[in-house]
């Protein structure tokens, strides 16, 4: 099996490329980028949103529910003496630890999906992806497990998109 490189000076013509793949029908593919952009989020996802909103909203919850037990286990461990038959554990006043909970866990669990989501830190990134032009000023998108026929096909059709390097390489076995 052969892997194809292409390296892109520009943003359309990576896109125009994605979009070849996709049409195509081939789905092991990678498209690396110097920068986030929307247009490549897109089209790869199709518009589905980001995983990592389930991320943000379990760890908000789960901070609410903390803090709002936090205060309210204190202060059931220490009662104060309350005239006028007032509850022990009031929700009015533990509204702020429980607001200010569910924020802190909610941005720790949000920086928790984003690292796991974009497979940060990419120590097992394939050799293909960390070619330096990728993250100073070029696109890149590479195909993986291609026949050496269609790897020299996608070569040709890739050059035709825009690549200024189009590079074939052998596969690393797993």
């Amino acid at each position: 099996m052969s892997n194809v490189k292409a390296v892109f000076a520009h943003l359309d013509c990576l896109v125009d490329g994605i979009y070849e793949v996709k049409k195509s029908g081939h789905a092991d593919y990678l498209a690396v980028a110097p920068l986030p952009r929307h247009e490549i989020e897109e089209l790869i996802y199709e518009g589905r949103p980001s995983p990592v909103r389930w991320f943000t909203m379990f760890g908000a919850i789960l901070g609410g529910t903390i803090g709002f037990s936090l205060a309210s286990l204190t202060h059931l461990n220490w009662p104060m003496i309350i005239p006028a038959g007032k509850p022990l554990v009031s929700v009015p006043a533990f509204l702020v630890i429980t607001f200010e909970s569910t924020v802190l866990w909610g941005c720790l669990f949000t920086l928790i999906g984003l690292l796991t989501m974009c497979r940060l830190p990419a120590w097992d990134l394939q050799v293909e992806a960390t070619d330096p032009r990728f993250s100073d000023d070029c696109f890149g998108l590479v195909l993986n497990g291609l026949t050496p026929e269609k790897a020299a096909q996608w070569k040709a059709k890739l050059e035709a998109l825009g690549a200024v390097d189009v590079v074939i390489t052998e596969a690393a076995d797993a």
